[in-house]
């Protein structure tokens, strides 16, 4: 995006700084809970951090849904890679859709116009 915002780039704008944020505000929280919290999670602890049932953990286990390691009988799972296999499924909103759109737009006009 250029640096010289007009009125009519506002939406975009906003919709970039709101996605940037965004990604900071993850970013950030992965590196609080490395620091604050445990890497290496039991199956409960897992639940309790996805906020799931301790069946449905092993059920996302067995269909291979989840990341997880395993030693002698008992599961282990890293918090960062259950943070990075959540952050996998975000879906873009609307606004960083219409974005997307208007820039592919932009590249096929430069592109019709040569």
């Amino acid at each position: 995006m250029d640096s010289k915002i007009t009125f009519e780039k506002i939406p975009e704008a906003i919709s970039l700084l709101i996605t940037e944020v965004r990604e900071l505000k993850l970013e950030l929280g992965s590196i609080r809970d490395s620091y604050m919290e445990p890497d290496l999670l039991t199956v409960n602890e897992a639940a309790k951090y996805l906020d799931l049932a301790v069946g449905t953990i092993y059920s996302m286990v067995s269909r291979g849904e989840i990341p997880v390691n395993k030693k002698r009988g008992r599961l282990y799972f890293l918090r960062s890679e259950l943070t990075e296999w959540i952050k996998s499924g975000r879906r873009k909103t609307t606004a960083e859709i219409r974005v997307d759109a208007m820039n592919s737009l932009k590249i096929l006009k430069r592109r019709g116009t040569r």
